[in-house]
């Protein structure tokens, strides 16, 4: 089908769309009408204005808005702010925005978690052994404690966290030894998760902190409470409730969707409503009132990172992330759509009205004209997931023109630390060793994260790419977050992909039977990453901090304030961390040398930016390689072959023996 008239690209094709199925269900008759960012962003100018772009556009006064050039006395603000100033406070703010919503996340499932506990809601505590473990690390003693007792005190100091004033965040403590000195040498420990957020909207309000190394300095600081904190909290307390993902099988894309079912997309970021909508769904007495309208039973498929986590826990599929949220509706198919937080385009409202699709908001932090609000309460979990797949069901005889196209993929998902640790080395012998020893003699060069959002702005397949040529280069990847679907559309996922990767990691993989690209979860769980890390310094042989491990991470094309806060706790955990199509400082040479380079000196890590696919890749080996070389694993090592007398000489060094 011709496109131009569609998109006006005159080229008969859809530069702003990344993925087949996109192109066919927007390029479809049933989709008409429909306006979705694809259209969008055709529709805006190609360039976003410079000075907000690079970060050097002040708003925080009614003085303003400023607009400010670095080294132009006459283009300051108005009250003297220069360009550093100015970018260094809206980096801040954009840390500030992306931790808060990580830590607002990390709230609601610590409040869940003393709910289960209390036995207030239908959840459990499904890992008993991980919650001994938490314990353990909160400073709790678990013996004689019953597993109600123990999970109430772990829900209660988990919660104590966020508004602490003083002290350090417990998780803190799991970091490299090294790692925990720098920060207190620094003095940028986090005390409590919500005073972090507070000081940093304090510092950068009109006429407090002034200077961009101070400003970034408490950047730094709140974006720890986010990686090592709020995150770290919400992903372990989840794991605990719904269980530490191991491998499954699943599908991803928009094929996903029935022709023969109701379809319920769950969108947003939160597990808990997810997981009630998936128990509602195998209910047999909902399945029956399916039937009873005509269908088979019901589909529940996840958009963007509540995808993630139904997928990795569940199996269930995924439909689309976050580029798809609206072209998932274009299909006509969906009897409804619900949503949580996060990520959540205004424009799925409009998508959904052209249909029989009903748009369902859950959350009271979250409202969105034209969608029915129903309050999800974890007390109420079962009532209220029934209410809203009884509402889909009712929608089903409704559905009129539709279009499914054919694309789903194979993936395998849940590539949880634990999981790694369990795969390596068993359940009694779990450990980092194999993958150390392979990074140390060469088959695996290093480990790389891709992580963060998609984004209508960039047109290239800029994570699969990328993910194709790490691997090609014997990298082994790491991927979360709405880039960990993309990975799975394009096949990257199964453990048949593995024929891509070059004769060194192939050979580890078909050891151990995993996928080159670990899918490890949704955007919050990236503290999954900085545990994995910790791992293989602890494990030894690739030194002492996480700075000095052949890895890097990139957000290629990063969209959300919380892939700023990311990529800013894994800098402050010393790690080289790209960026792309481009980096919110670049206003300010100032700041961005603070970022490219003086973070390296303080943290040894530090930022850098990136557009095409091979100058991701060709950055993040070089990085790998460097690290590898200040190891001596760029040298090969001979093999020596003892003689006799050399066997001695070890001989007289050790033991010989009982008699010794």
């Amino acid at each position: 089908m011709d496109t131009s008239k569609r998109f006006g690209d005159g080229k008969g094709g859809c530069p702003s769309i990344q993925c087949e199925a996109n192109r066919e269900v927007l390029c479809s008759s049933c989709s008409e009408g429909v306006v979705t960012a694809a259209h969008r962003v055709a529709q805006r100018d190609a360039e976003p204005c410079l000075f907000g772009k690079g970060g050097t556009c002040c708003r925080n006064c009614n003085m303003g808005p400023c607009q400010i050039i670095e080294g132009v006395e006459s283009m300051t603000g108005v009250c003297g702010a220069d360009a550093a100033t100015v970018a260094a406070r809206n980096f801040c703010r954009m840390v500030a925005g992306g931790a808060s919503a990580h830590m607002d996340h990390g709230r609601g499932v610590v409040l869940a978690f003393l709910e289960t506990a209390r036995g207030e809601t239908p959840y459990q505590i499904t890992d008993p052994v991980k919650l001994r473990q938490t314990a353990i690390r909160f400073g709790i003693d678990p013996a004689d404690k019953s597993t109600q007792d123990l999970a109430i005190e772990v829900g209660e100091h988990a919660l104590a966290q966020f508004g602490q004033q003083s002290g350090i965040t417990p998780f803190m403590r799991r970091a490299p030894k090294a790692r925990q000195e720098l920060w207190e040498k620094l003095d940028i420990y986090p005390r409590g998760f919500d005073r972090e957020v507070v000081e940093i909207m304090h510092r950068t309000h009109m006429g407090v902190d002034q200077h961009h190394k101070s400003l970034l300095f408490q950047a730094a600081r709140c974006a720890l409470a986010d990686g090592w904190g709020a995150s770290m909290v919400a992903t372990e307390l989840s794991d605990i409730m719904f269980g530490t993902p191991m491998p499954v099988r699943a599908k991803v894309n928009i094929g996903v969707l029935k022709e023969d079912e109701v379809n319920i997309t769950v969108h947003g970021h939160e597990p808990v409503l997810a997981e009630a909508l998936a128990m509602v769904a195998r209910d047999p007495e909902i399945i029956k009132a399916a039937k009873k309208v005509g269908a088979k039973g019901i589909n529940l498929a996840g958009v963007c990172c509540t995808g993630n986590e139904i997928l990795m826990r569940q199996g269930l599929p995924i439909a689309g992330s976050f580029i798809q949220q609206e072209v998932v509706l274009a299909t006509g198919a969906v009897e409804a759509m619900v949503v949580d937080v996060q990520c959540i385009m205004q424009g799925v409202s409009p998508a959904a009205a052209r249909y029989h699709t009903e748009l369902i908001t859950t959350s009271a932090k979250a409202h969105i004209p034209g969608a029915t609000h129903i309050q999800f309460e974890e007390r109420r979990a079962m009532e209220v997931a029934k209410e809203i797949v009884l509402r889909a069901v009712d929608r089903y005889p409704e559905r009129g023109k539709h279009f499914i196209p054919k694309h789903e993929m194979d993936v395998v998902a849940g590539y949880s630390h634990e999981t790694i640790n369990y795969i390596l080395g068993g359940r009694f012998r779990g450990s980092y060793r194999p993958l150390n020893d392979n990074i140390m003699n060469g088959r695996i060069k290093g480990v790389a994260a891709i992580v963060g959002c998609d984004n209508y702005r960039v047109t290239d397949e800029v994570h699969i790419e990328l993910a194709k040529e790490l691997i090609a280069n014997d990298v082994l990847v790491l991927v979360t977050g709405c880039a960990a679907t993309g990975m799975g559309r394009a096949g990257l996922l199964s453990p048949e992909s593995m024929e891509m990767a070059g004769d060194g990691l192939k050979e580890v993989l078909e050891a151990v039977g995993c996928p080159p690209v670990l899918h490890m979860g949704s955007c919050v769980d990236n503290s999954r990453i900085l545990i994995a890390a910790t791992e293989m310094v602890l494990t030894g042989g690739l030194g002492d901090d996480i700075s000095q491990l052949p890895v890097a991470g990139c957000a290629p094309q990063w969209m959300s304030e919380k892939a700023v806060s990311i990529g800013q706790y894994f800098v402050s955990s010393g790690t080289y961390v790209v960026f792309g199509p481009n980096f919110p400082t670049t206003g300010s040479k100032v700041v961005t040398d603070f970022c490219f380079k003086e973070m390296n000196e303080i943290y040894g890590g530090r930022w850098d930016v990136a557009q095409k696919p091979s100058e991701f890749a060709s950055k993040m080996i070089d990085e790998i390689n460097a690290k590898r070389a200040a190891l001596g694993l760029d040298k090969k090592k001979e093999r020596v072959l003892f003689d006799m007398a050399m066997r001695r000489e070890l001989g007289d060094v050790g033991c010989h023996g009982p008699g010794a």
